[in-house]
């Protein structure tokens, strides 16, 4: 049985005050709580959240990493950098870095190797974009995606590797997948990791729900068979709409 992941990607949002109100208000409500829990504040305000989850039952993730070593690379943050404050997961692949930074598979599956090497989880996000779903395209573009994102990563490695499922099109729209539309990419998804991997490896790895998830539509999500867990965009911003997805 795979135990529920629900994560909280903050983005581009809260004040230091805020981050730091908000990551106590999580340890507290979710403490003793049955699943797992992460959060991803911005950049700057990670050390600060880190003082506040440190022996939490909430893992602290960030929402990039760079895909080198530390130099000459200006504006990157590097894995030492991360775990030397706490940093114990990191968001790779997120598709608003794929469609408006520009990020290619290439340059994910990078950072997911130096992610892996460095012994930081990573939570990789795929999915496809409207136009590639409306043409019948959603499944092999999450195919495409696995293959080159996990390129050379080994079975042993997928223990420390989550899958987000975020179509594109309901990401921050209030549209959402319905939850036999996010199963059936969920189940082809865990059968693709199958085919890469093993059935054992496919069978164990959680692969969270990432598009518009809320307290109205979690718990019918969170029952399909293929869904475990979600990574939540603006619901994660306020305790009580996070916690109530956290505790199902």
């Amino acid at each position: 049985m795979r135990t529920h992941y629900i994560a909280g990607n903050w983005k581009m949002n809260t004040s230091k005050a805020e981050a730091v109100k908000l990551a106590q208000d999580l340890v507290k409500e979710l403490k003793d709580k049955k699943n797992k829990y992460m959060i991803a504040p911005p950049f700057v305000y990670l050390d600060a959240v880190a003082q506040v989850v440190k022996g939490s039952n909430v893992i602290l993730g960030a929402q990039d990493i760079a895909a080198t070593d530390n130099g000459a690379h200006t504006g990157e943050v590097s894995a030492e950098m991360l775990k030397d404050i706490g940093v114990q997961a990191v968001i790779i692949g997120h598709s608003e870095r794929r469609h408006e930074i520009g990020e290619n598979d290439m340059l994910i599956n990078l950072k997911v190797r130096k992610a892996l090497a460095s012994g930081l989880d990573v939570v990789l996000c795929i999915g496809e974009l409207l136009d590639e779903r409306e043409a019948g395209n959603a499944e092999s573009v999450c195919a495409f995606q696995l293959d080159a994102d996990l390129s050379g990563v080994t079975a042993e490695q997928m223990a420390h590797i989550t899958i987000a499922y975020e179509p594109v099109w309901a990401i921050g729209t209030g549209k959402t997948a319905t939850p036999a539309d996010a199963e059936e990419i969920h189940a082809f998804c865990r059968r693709h990791i199958a085919k890469l991997y093993s059935q054992k490896v496919a069978d164990e790895v959680i692969i969270q729900y990432g598009g518009s998830m809320k307290a109205a539509n979690a718990e019918e999500l969170l029952a399909q068979p293929d869904i475990d867990g979600g990574l939540i965009g603006g619901a994660s911003l306020k305790a009580d709409t996070f916690v109530p997805i956290c505790v199902l």
